[in-house]
C-alpha cells in the first residue's frame, strides 16, 4: 500500500481545540483571539505577562546543509523533533514561518512539514492562515501609493523621481513584474517611471514585522523606512510622508503570533515568512518569545542552509532580540550529500536520478565537505551542534556511517538518525534526547560574527570569507557608491543581510560541496532602515521569483464536497 500523501495524513487526525493548547501553554482566555476552533492569535500582553511569571525555555535552532531543489526536510525535522521532545516528557513548542503563496502555487507545494511530522490544519497553514501576509502587502503598497500621490500633488518634499527606493509587492511568483513602467496614460495617471514588483515576503515590512518586539517598536520601525531620496541624496522616510501610522494600523493584528498545533497535538506558532535567500529567513521574535514563555523548549527553524538562515538568525534576529540560542540542529540527507559530491542531478518536478538511489559511501564522503563547513559555521558562534540525519528508505548503513563520522570529526556534539517522517515523534526520540542534552549544556560562549561598529564592507567580507569560504569580495561601482552613501547617512552600524543563491555556499548555484578559490560579487546594495539591516545583492539573485514550467498550482483544485486537493 502506497505511503499516504501529506494532505491525507493531515486530514486523518482530528485537531484538538486550539484553546486547550493555549491553556496548556499558560495563556488566559483574554490573551487568545480565536480564528475558528483550530487557530488563534496570542496577544502581546499575554506574552509579556508569561515572561514576567515563568523562566524562559531552552532555545533550539534547526538549520541545514546547502539544500537540493527538493529541500532536505528542515520543517519536517523541526516538527518531528518537537514531537520527539514531547515523547521524552518535555513541554516542547514549534515556531515556523508562514508560507508564501508564491512557492505554494509554484515549486514548493505545502510547507507545513511532511509525513507524520506536520502542523495542522495543513490547508490553513499553507493558504492565507489569518491573513498576515495580505496585511503586509497592503501596508507596503499603501506606502508606494503615497509616494506617487505625493509627486502628483506637487512634490512638496522634493522627491527625486529617479531615486524612489520602494517597489510594489505581490505574494505570487510572477517574473513579468520584475521590471515595469508605472504612470502611463497621461498626467492624471501619475508620473511615468521605471519600477518593479518584489514578492511580499521580501518586503521590508515583512522583515520589520518579524523583528519588532511590540507595537511601539513596530510603529517606530515603520517610520524609519527610507522610501526615496531628495535630489541631494537626503533620505525621505515613511514618517516624512505621513504614512507610517496608517501602515501600523493595517499591521496591528498581524503583529500577534499565530498558534496552531502539530499532528500529535503539541503547540506550533506560525508567524512571518521572509525568504532566507533574499531576506533574513526567520519567523518572528514575538512568536519565539511566546513559545519560550510557555514551553520548556522551543524548536524553531531558519531558512535554507546554515550559511544563510542560521547566519541571519544569529547576526540579525538574535542581535535584535538580545536572546541566546542554546543549541542548533543541522539537517542532512544522504541524497543531498551525494549531489554535493558530484553524484547525479536533482531537478524539481522530475524523477529522482537513479544514481542517487545507489549505495555510494564515497560520494557521500565527498559531498559531506558541505556538512562539515556548515557545522563549522554554527560552531563559530559558540553554539553546540547536533546533526539530524533525515532518513530515506534507500539510505544504506555505510552511507549513514560516513555522515556520522564526518559530523563528529567536524565538531558536532552528536549525529543521530531520525525517522520522524514515517514515525512521527517516536521516530525522533533519540534525536530529542541528543538535542535536550545539547540545550542543557547551552552556549555560554555565544557571540556574534561581527560588532555593530565594524564598517559595512568589513561586515560583508566577514560573512563572505568566514561563513561562505570566499577569498574576498568584489563590488560593482553602484554597490560601492551605495555603501559609502549609507555610512554617510548614519546607517553604518547596521548588520548585513546577504541575498544569494541557497544552493551553494558561494554566490554561484553550480559550485557544490565546500567550494574554494572564489570571490563574491556584490551587484547592488539596498537599505532597510526600518528593519535595521543593509542588503547586499550577490550575483544574479532576484527578489521576484518566476513560476517553473509545471507550477504546483496546476494540481491544486477543490472537489465537489469543498475539499482542497493536490496541495501536496
Amino acid at each position: 500500500m502506497p505511503f499516504p500523501s501529506d494532505l491525507e495524513i493531515a486530514r486523518s487526525v482530528k485537531p484538538r481545540p486550539i484553546i486547550e493548547i493555549a491553556h496548556e501553554l499558560g495563556f488566559h482566555d483574554d490573551e487568545i483571539e480565536l480564528y475558528g476552533n483550530f487557530k488563534a492569535k496570542v496577544t502581546i500582553e499575554g506574552i509579556e505577562r508569561q515572561e514576567r511569571e515563568r523562566p524562559r525555555g531552552k532555545y533550539v535552532l534547526v538549520t541545514a546543509i546547502s539544500p537540493t531543489p527538493l529541500g532536505e526536510g528542515k520543517s519536517t525535522t523541526t516538527v518531528g523533533l518537537a514531537q520527539g521532545l514531547q515523547k521524552i516528557g518535555k513541554k516542547a513548542a514549534v515556531a515556523l514561518r508562514q508560507p508564501s503563496l508564491g512557492p505554494v502555487f509554484g515549486i514548493k507545494g505545502g510547507a507545513a512539514g511532511g509525513g507524520y511530522s506536520q502542523v495542522i490544519p495543513m490547508e490553513d497553514f499553507n493558504l492565507h492562515l489569518t491573513g498576515d501576509i495580505h496585511a503586509i502587502g497592503a501596508a507596503h503598497n499603501l506606502a508606494a501609493a503615497f509616494i506617487d500621490n505625493h509627486i502628483h500633488h506637487g512634490n512638496a518634499l522634493g522627491i527625486d523621481a529617479n531615486n524612489i527606493l520602494w517597489p510594489r509587492v505581490l505574494d505570487i511568483s510572477d517574473r513579468a513584474l520584475r521590471e515595469i513602467i508605472v504612470g502611463l496614460g497621461g498626467k492624471d495617471n501619475g508620473y511615468p517611471r521605471q519600477s518593479q514588483f518584489v514578492i511580499t515576503v521580501a518586503s521590508e515590512v515583512m522583515a520589520i514585522l518579524a523583528l519588532a518586539v511590540d507595537l511601539k517598536d513596530l510603529r517606530a520601525r515603520l517610520g524609519r523606512i527610507v522610501l526615496a531620496t531628495k535630489r541631494d541624496g537626503t533620505p525621505i522616510t515613511a514618517e516624512d510622508l505621513h504614512v507610517a501610522g496608517s501602515m501600523a494600523v493595517l499591521l496591528k493584528d498581524a503583529l500577534k503570533p499565530n498558534l496552531m498545533q502539530t499532528l500529535e497535538g503539541g503547540p506550533a506558532f506560525v508567524h512571518c515568512g521572509p525568504f532566507a535567500n533574499i531576506a533574513h529567513g526567520n519567523n518572528s521574535i514575538l512568536a519565539d518569545r511566546a513559545a519560550l514563555a510557555g514551553a520548556d523548549i522551543l524548536v524553531t527553524e531558519a531558512g535554507f542552509g546554515a550559511d544563510m538562515g542560521a547566519e541571519k538568525f544569529f547576526d540579525i534576529k538574535l542581535r535584535a532580540s538580545g536572546m541566546v540560542c542554546d543549541a542548533a540542529v543541522i539537517v542532512a540527507t544522504v541524497r543531498a550529500l551525494k549531489m554535493h559530491g558530484g553524484v547525479g542531478k536533482i531537478v524539481a518536478g522530475k524523477p529522482l536520478d537513479p544514481a542517487l538511489l545507489e549505495n555510494n559511501p564515497e560520494g557521500v564522503r565527498r559531498g559531506a565537505a558541505n556538512l562539515a563547513k556548515q557545522i563549522e559555521n554554527v560552531r563559530s558562534y559558540g553554539v553546540p551542534v547536533v546533526v539530524a540525519i533525515n532518513i530515506f528508505p534507500t539510505d544504506t548503513a555505510e552511507e549513514i556511517a560516513v555522515i556520522k563520522e564526518v559530523s563528529l570529526a567536524a565538531g558536532a556534539r552528536d549525529a543521530v538518525e531520525a525517522r520522524h517522517f514515517t514515525d512521527g515523534g517516536d521516530g525522533a526520540v533519540e534525536l530529542a534526547k541528543a538535542v535536550w542534552a545539547a540545550a542543557e549544556e547551552g552556549s555560554p560562549n555565544f557571540h556574534l560574527l561581527y560588532p555593530d561598529d565594524m564598517p559595512l564592507r568589513d561586515k560583508i567580507e566577514a560573512v563572505a570569507t568566514k561563513i561562505y569560504g570566499a577569498d574576498g569580495v568584489d563590488y560593482s561601482p553602484a554597490a560601492a557608491k551605495s555603501l559609502k552613501l549609507y555610512e554617510e547617512m548614519g546607517y553604518g552600524n547596521l548588520p548585513v543581510c546577504m541575498a544569494k543563491t541557497q544552493y551553494s555556499l558561494s554566490h554561484d548555484a553550480k559550485l557544490l560541496g565546500a567550494p574554494s578559490g572564489f570571490r563574491i560579487p556584490v551587484r547592488e546594495v539596498r537599505l532597510s532602515a526600518g528593519a535595521g539591516f543593509v542588503t547586499p545583492i550577490l550575483g544574479d539573485m532576484r527578489t521576484m521569483p518566476g513560476l517553473n514550467s509545471r507550477p504546483g498550482g496546476e494540481k491544486i483544485d477543490i472537489d465537489a464536497d469543498g475539499n482542497i486537493v493536490g496541495l501536496f
